[in-house]
């Protein structure tokens, strides 16, 4: 339980201790009110450094993705690259609880997450692609790569009875006729595998859309004519 100051002149801080602090508690649990108890002040302290909630919030999710350093191999073509890229960033969201939500809400929202994009982007001229073609690429690969951390954090979270209800599912698909025996015959993957596999598949999706020299507008239009009718 932390002291109550009395008297004398209040704590001074600055951004560098609010960062602290928000690091050791982690996005799942930040707020301003759990940080101001961590640093001894009060919430409206706070406000001097930070706007509100959602400055906070970037101010302590850029710094942890800041941590990120993605690894580039000059060997490996565009969809190795953007595959190693997606389980990069996916591998270092789940090392960190909270940062899955953080960048799903909104991603770039700060200077680390541009950052991270301008290397990509970088990455992939240097692969042969424009920058237009590139960002939309990256982003995209990023998104996928949030969005498939985001639902692993989500089972984690809920990891207390999650064996009985996925035993309930597998029981259930057993018992349905039509899906019995498909389902027998499908291979076991882990979740690592699942991701590595899926991100395969969409990238070279993405790569046989956008080919390089395909400028975006073309690429929009080839794909809204693809899903005309539906």
């Amino acid at each position: 339980m932390t002291a109550t100051r009395i008297g004398g002149r209040p704590r001074q801080i600055d951004t560098a201790d609010i960062v602290r602090a928000g690091r050791e508690l982690g996005l799942h649990r930040l707020s301003l009110n759990a940080v101001a108890a961590r640093l001894d002040v009060t919430a409206t302290a706070l406000y001097r450094h930070v706007d509100g909630r959602w400055g906070l919030e970037r101010l302590v999710g850029e710094s942890l993705l800041g941590d990120l350093v993605l690894i580039d191999d000059p060997a490996h073509d565009t969809l190795r690259h953007l595959l190693s890229f997606g389980l990069q960033l996916r591998a270092f969201i789940l090392d960190r609880h909270g940062l899955a939500g953080y960048l799903q809400t909104l991603f770039p929202r700060g200077a680390s997450g541009r950052r991270l994009l301008a290397a990509e982007l970088a990455a992939l001229v240097r692969r042969g692609y424009a920058e237009d073609a590139a960002i939309v690429l990256s982003g995209a690969v990023a998104s996928m790569a949030i969005g498939y951390a985001a639902a692993e954090e989500a089972q984690r979270d809920r990891a207390d009875g999650l064996d009985d209800q996925r035993d309930d599912a597998v029981a259930g698909l057993r018992a349905d006729r039509r899906l019995a025996a498909v389902h027998a015959d499908l291979p076991a993957v882990d979740s690592d595998e699942y991701v590595r596999l899926m991100l395969t598949a969409a990238i070279g999706g993405l790569l046989a859309a956008a080919p390089p020299g395909r400028p975006v507008r073309q690429i929009i239009a080839d794909l809204r004519e693809a899903g005309e009718g539906v």
